[in-house]
């Protein structure tokens, strides 16, 4: 914010001191000018536009968001705080919005210093809370076309997508939509949880120019879409993803599994619906077939893509009986055959690729293969039968079977 940066530095020369202004998870906003020495913290403030959490913990330890007037903080050198910090809280009508730090190495603070500084921290308050309305009116528009952009009418989707270039919101170019959920078994999503799901997005976010992504949470999961600045670089996406999912599960509860979906680019902004489609399926069927990984492609979903489109149930009555047969057997010493037929079939039916990867002798595999056959009652070098017990293998990953 340029308007407090200078405030700030305004107070600074008029004082012949340094100031420093933090948010209330001391977050550098912004700071004047050091004509003395600096300590660590201060440093790693400037340079970092935040401190260690322990640092964090130790000023709200020492009552800073308890005060109404001015405070000290003493010095931890332990912690990089070398030099003493005198603080007052910046506040309007009452509710804490950061705080004003001033040296202790740079002398006492006089009557008419600390009036000048309260009339800094009310014009710093004024200021934070105009633009936190400000923001939160162009974020609650932002919001209220992002959700007309994946409507489902083709009208209301044309017009938010015309009034997001109009009002600066969002560029007008190739789009693609990210979708991050999050799965706790049988239970329930947790606060903590969908607050991680807006951290997650938020982080993305942040990772983009302005105007060059947009936000949306769900109840049951979070939207990043995004201009699609790399078209040539297929796995940018997908590294975000995966910072995304870290950033998500350091802040959700534990025992929470997180998947992400990314949908294929649109070429007009008001297609990009589709690319929201794409990401949540894939997302989907990621939880589901493990296999696949934790941040998945559309375009990597293969024949589950049009698996998923039939219901469970039918999926299941269509599996080959002699499939369900090896699923349900079982014979001592013979847990390994599905994964073996999977090994099988992933490697086109080459022996000896097959036998690489499982790390065993031809003899081996061809022992497994022929029990396959006996238990299933197919004969693996029939096109048909093989193509049935792969397909029935899909299925079964895609409905959790086996």
């Amino acid at each position: 914010m340029a308007e407090l940066q200078r405030l700030v530095e305004d107070l600074g020369q008029r004082l012949s001191r340094s100031i420093a202004l933090d948010d209330t998870d001391l977050r550098l906003l912004a700071y004047s000018s050091h004509a003395g020495e600096v300590d660590p913290a201060r440093t790693t403030s400037i340079l970092k536009r935040k401190v260690s959490r322990s640092v964090v913990d130790y000023v709200r330890e020492k009552g800073a968001r308890g005060t109404d007037n001015f405070f000290t903080i003493p010095a931890r050198p332990d912690l990089g705080i070398e030099i003493a910090r005198i603080g007052v809280p910046v506040k309007y009508r009452g509710a804490l919005l950061g705080f004003m730090w001033l040296l202790t190495s740079e002398g006492a603070v006089d009557d008419l210093q600390a009036s000048a500084v309260r009339r800094a921290a009310e014009t710093v308050g004024l200021i934070i809370h105009r633009e936190y309305l400000l923001g939160e009116l162009s974020r609650g528009r932002e919001r209220e076309l992002t959700r007309d952009l994946l409507a489902d009418q083709a009208e209301v989707r044309a017009q938010a997508a015309e009034q997001l270039v109009a009002e600066n919101l969002f560029s007008h170019r190739a789009s693609a939509a990210l979708v991050v959920t999050l799965t706790r078994g049988n239970s329930p999503l947790t606060e903590q949880d969908r607050l991680a799901l807006t951290a997650g997005v938020e982080f993305g976010r942040s990772r983009r120019e302005q105007r060059r992504a947009l936000t949306l949470e769900r109840p049951d999961h979070a939207i990043l879409l995004l201009t699609d600045d790399h078209p040539t670089k297929r796995g940018a996406l997908a590294e975000l993803g995966t910072g995304i999912r870290e950033r998500v599960l350091a802040e959700a509860d534990s025992h929470t599994c997180c998947w992400i979906g990314i949908g294929e680019p649109r070429t007009r902004l008001e297609d990009v619906h589709a690319s929201y489609a794409d990401a949540r399926r894939a997302a989907e069927v990621a939880s589901v077939v493990r296999v696949l990984g934790f941040v998945v492609r559309y375009s990597e979903l293969g024949v589950y893509s049009m698996l998923a489109e039939l219901p469970p149930d039918r999926l299941a009555d269509s599996l080959h009986p002699g499939l369900r047969a090896l699923f349900e057997r079982p014979r001592p010493g013979e847990d390994d055959l599905v994964f073996t037929l999977e090994a099988f079939f992933d490697n086109a039916g080459n022996i000896k690729r097959t036998s690489e990867q499982l790390r065993i002798h031809r003899t081996s595999l061809y022992y497994r293969l022929k029990r396959v056959e006996e238990i299933t009652g197919v004969d693996l070098s029939r096109g048909d039968d093989r193509l049935s017990l792969h397909l029935g293998l899909k299925i079964a990953r895609l409905i959790a079977m086996h």
